[in-house]
């Protein structure tokens, strides 16, 4: 055996003693223990002062009674006073429950109360502030604010759309080209005029549209007409006369595209493209369609309304005012 003992066998041929000896080393076998020799808890009576330890004169913290769900005593040796103070990890009492001591400091938990705080206004109760009242006033500053953006906003916006059409050349076919009239001396176009008879005739050759439209009357005291001013131009510059329609009426935009529409019916035309200044393009636009004319732009890029920018910017914000009237209140009495 490895702890020295021996084994005797007996002749009657029951089992075997084992007596246990010395081992190797001549060193007697410990005798065995038992749970009174294990080593007891023990007071220190170098820490007599701390809560709890016996023999100490301060009360017993009921706290000290509770008992670990790793500490539990058997069933049989339980009793009334230790299913007392026996807690569970999940059974652990709410602050509601009165766990706290009187003297504990309101920083042990900072987080407890947070849930149960009143709402800091209540007017049913009297305490606290009363809920503040909604004022009239609010709706007239929100419709003021509106009215600000609507008079802020809508110039704007129509001064880009002046900006985005005139950037915009748009010579798709049609039935005629309408070249607008603007000033004429003694049968002379001016050099607006003629820029646009330039751009037209150039469209005219590209096979955009096979007839034209002049379009412009006289003032008091002219000899010639912006319209038959046009129509000779073009003829000079190759034009059939057969392929121009000279409409000599008007003595503005509105009515210059009033009678236009008028010509559009009698020769059972439906669409145009329309040669003006940059800037005029869209209001241009706006009055053909108002008259039945499917119209479209291909303004001109030369001539002096797209000279300097300050000349540009000039025309940009004098076409958004005449847009603008136009749009609320010229297409209704018939002004331009």
């Amino acid at each position: 055996m490895r702890d020295g003992g021996t084994i005797t066998e007996r002749s009657d041929g029951v089992e075997p003693t084992v007596e246990v000896g010395r081992d190797a080393s001549n060193v007697p076998a410990e005798p065995a223990r038992t749970r009174s020799d294990l080593p007891q808890w023990r007071p220190d009576p170098t820490r007599q002062d701390l809560p709890g330890r016996p023999g100490d004169d301060a009360p017993e913290d009921p706290r000290e009674n509770e008992t670990s769900v790793f500490e539990r005593p058997s069933a049989g040796g339980r009793t009334t006073d230790d299913e007392a103070y026996e807690t569970s990890v999940l059974e652990r009492p709410s602050a509601d429950d009165g766990r706290r001591s009187a003297g504990r400091a309101a920083d042990d938990e900072p987080y407890g109360d947070v849930l149960e705080r009143p709402p800091a206004r209540r007017a049913e109760d009297g305490r606290g502030e009363p809920p503040r009242r909604r004022s009239g006033w609010r709706w007239v500053r929100r419709v003021v604010y509106l009215l600000l953006a609507l008079i802020i906003g809508t110039p704007l916006f129509s001064g880009f759309r002046v900006w985005w059409v005139a950037r915009q050349d748009d010579h798709r076919h049609s039935d005629a080209i309408i070249v607008l009239g603007a000033a004429q001396y003694n049968g002379v176009p001016s050099s607006v005029l003629e820029w646009r008879l330039l751009h037209a005739l150039k469209l005219y050759r590209d096979g955009v549209a096979p007839h034209i439209v002049t379009v412009g009357g006289n003032r008091p005291g002219d000899n010639y007409t912006e319209a038959g001013t046009g129509k000779e131009w073009l003829i000079k510059h190759g034009v059939p006369s057969s392929r121009i329609v000279a409409v000599r009426s008007g003595s503005d935009t509105l009515q210059s595209m009033v009678d236009v529409g008028k010509a559009y019916k009698q020769e059972g035309w439906h669409t145009a493209v329309i040669v003006t200044d940059p800037w005029h393009a869209l209001r241009s636009r706006t009055m053909a369609d108002d008259n039945g004319i499917k119209a479209v732009t291909s303004p001109t890029r030369s001539g002096p309304t797209v000279g300097t920018r300050d000349t540009q910017f000039h025309y940009i914000v004098r076409e958004t005012g005449g847009y603008l009237y136009y749009v609320f209140i010229g297409r209704y009495r018939g002004d331009s």
